[in-house]
């Protein structure tokens, strides 16, 4: 056989025409009706996305450079400018203790149920016994809505009848007001906010340490390394998928607190937070739904102000390497 013979095939074999290849790409593409059902399925959930939350979103970009009360038709909007943001910025004196409320509660998330739910997750990693227990009773609180969770750290808090301030024996002598006092109650409601927090941060990082290769510690403890070292040299740096998961989580569950601050006393002596503000001058007594949704925009800018600058340092980094 020369070098420009090709060579010989089997018997009852031969190359596939370009109409027998049309005829497979139609068997495989997709029926009419399958189109149908895929637009459908793609589509509903679409509309509905762009209904409850862009068509919103722009409109109250929109209504942050109006002044109007809610009451009346759009002729009656009066576009102001930036003059909403001006006003909240110099003249509103709720905003900034608000806006600090919020950054104490963000770092606070970011700092204590983030660590606390890494270290609950290599605990549980371990293979403990009735570690399904404990995982179920770790997460149990995030099943809890955040307006319950207030409920509950209510009775803790009760100043006479509290259980805390039994346990530290001030209950008959000096009670403590814990939710009263604005110098301590934010605190006092972060601790419950972390409780909740903890449980969803361990279940994640738990997925992530489930789906890191065991060789890659079994070649670290090969090579003479610790379980610390191991860890932070080698678990660690897989789990940052998990990471980008947590920080966009902890930022959306930080400024969007609400339900816990509202149902202790309305967001006020002391528990002043954005998304209070936007409640009341949307719908509370003042009614004013410019201001109200100027507020909304600063707290929108601010949560996409973390996410996005962290998402660029992750992705500049996996481009680099």
């Amino acid at each position: 056989m020369t070098a420009l013979e090709s060579p010989a095939k089997p018997a009852g074999t031969s190359d596939p025409s370009p109409t027998s290849r049309r005829g497979r790409r139609r068997a495989t593409a997709l029926a009419p009706r399958d189109k149908l059902v895929l637009g459908l399925m793609l589509g509903i959930p679409s509309l509905v996305h762009l209904a409850l939350v862009w068509v919103p979103a722009l409109g109250s970009v929109a209504l942050s450079f109006s002044s109007w009360d809610g009451i009346g038709g759009f002729a009656d909007i009066e576009w102001v400018g930036f003059g909403n943001y001006v006003d909240i910025f110099t003249r509103y004196p709720r905003f900034w203790p608000a806006l600090q409320h919020n950054l104490i509660w963000l770092l606070f998330l970011l700092v204590v149920p983030t660590v606390a739910g890494l270290l609950l997750a290599v605990l549980l990693d371990r293979q403990l016994r009735f570690g399904r227990i404990y995982q179920s009773a770790l997460y149990l609180p995030m099943v809890l809505s955040l307006a319950l969770v207030g409920f509950i750290w209510q009775l803790i808090y009760q100043p006479e009848q509290g259980l805390l301030n039994n346990v530290l024996g001030t209950a008959a002598t000096d009670p403590v007001n814990w939710l009263g006092d604005p110098d301590i109650n934010l605190y006092a409601v972060l601790v419950a906010a972390g409780w909740r927090h903890t449980g969803y941060i361990m279940l994640l990082y738990l997925a992530g340490l489930k789906a890191v290769d065991p060789a890659l510690k079994e070649a670290a403890a090969l090579d003479g390394a610790t379980a610390w070292q191991t860890f932070f040299r080698v678990t660690f740096p897989v789990l940052k998928p998990v990471n980008v998961v947590v920080l966009v989580v902890t930022v959306i569950e930080g400024l969007r607190a609400f339900d816990i601050v509202y149902v202790i006393n309305k967001g006020r002596n002391g528990l002043e937070l954005l998304s209070v503000l936007v409640t009341d001058n949307i719908i509370g007594e003042s009614s004013r739904i410019g201001w109200g949704s100027a507020l909304a925009v600063v707290l929108l800018v601010i949560s996409l102000g973390f996410i996005i600058t962290y998402l660029f340092q992750v992705f500049r980094e996996e481009e680099r390497a």
